[in-house]
């Protein structure tokens, strides 16, 4: 006779739901706010009830060397530049567990790049402080020595007050004294100046030509360079045959002087930009009356 434990329906093995509310450390954390290839972000609160984004390294620990030698080299240059208004906090990092981490100031909020493709209504009535903000974040990281590099509106978030704040510095790198070749031409290649996307010299100029890629969108809700494929993008974004649409013709709206200094950020010669965001947040305030 087969004794009677035989029958009973065998516990299925526990699968930690990588989603799910757990502690990390010190930290409990609630709610997962955005995962990438590398890293997460997530609502976390410490010992105190004090609430926090707290980003990490994605595989326990073992990530290749590059991928922990990016993400610690952005927490290094968010150390050097935080206290900025308009620049996500930080308070520490370090490794719980083997995991590297890193303790940023939690913004309720969205990143631009999700309110433009919903068309939420704080862009129409924040617009203005969006653009300007954005162009004194660049001012302050260009002052405090480096450039950002991947400056795109994935990376800047939006509160619902219309306050903005500049995040992900894991690609800057020191500002050169003349144009100079970068250890590699990492970012995103549709917000690219012509030549960080050709691995040339290079210097704040190619934040710029972002800030224009990033503004344009913000104002017309397409890219400046469009193509059926990613290729086609690239040529037209790198030729000069292939002339920008002027924004005006898709969004009449935008001021005549708000156009023109879009276009220039947009120029594919970085001596035709602006020379720096001074510069830029100068122009801006004049277009848009803010003293």
């Amino acid at each position: 006779m087969l004794p009677l434990g035989f029958f009973r329906k065998k516990k299925k093995p526990t699968v930690h739901d990588p989603n799910a509310p757990h502690l990390f450390g010190e930290f409990s954390l609630h709610e997962l706010i955005n995962r990438g290839g590398t890293a997460e972000i997530w609502t976390a609160t410490d010992q105190d009830g004090q609430t926090y984004a707290l980003r990490r390294l994605l595989g326990n620990g073992a990530v290749d060397k590059a991928a922990r030698k990016q993400f610690l080299h952005g927490c290094t240059v968010l150390e050097k530049i935080h206290g900025h208004q308009f620049i996500i906090g930080f308070f520490k990092h370090g490794k719980l567990d083997g995991v590297d981490y890193t303790l940023l100031e939690r913004v309720e909020g969205s990143n631009l790049k999700h309110l433009i493709t919903r068309n939420d209504p704080v862009l129409g009535e924040f617009v203005g402080n969006i653009l300007i903000d954005s162009a004194i974040a660049l001012e302050h990281l260009h002052e405090k020595g480096f450039i950002h590099l991947d400056f795109k509106p994935e990376n800047i978030l939006v509160t619902k007050a219309g306050d903005i704040r500049l995040v992900d510095f894991d690609l800057a790198q020191p500002l050169p004294k003349k144009p100079t070749r970068m250890p590699s031409n990492a970012g995103t290649p549709a917000y690219m100046a012509p030549e960080q996307i050709r691995h040339e010299p290079l210097d704040q100029r190619a934040d710029i030509f972002s800030f224009g890629v990033m503004a344009y969108e913000l104002l017309t809700f397409r890219k400046p360079f469009i193509g059926e494929t990613p290729e086609a993008v690239l040529r037209k974004q790198l030729d000069e045959k292939h002339p920008i649409p002027p924004p005006r013709e898709i969004n009449s709206d935008i001021p005549i002087a708000v156009e023109r200094i879009i276009l220039k950020c947009l120029e594919r010669d970085p001596e035709k930009r602006f020379p720096n965001a001074h510069v830029l947040v100068a122009q801006l305030q004049q277009a848009l009356y803010v003293k």
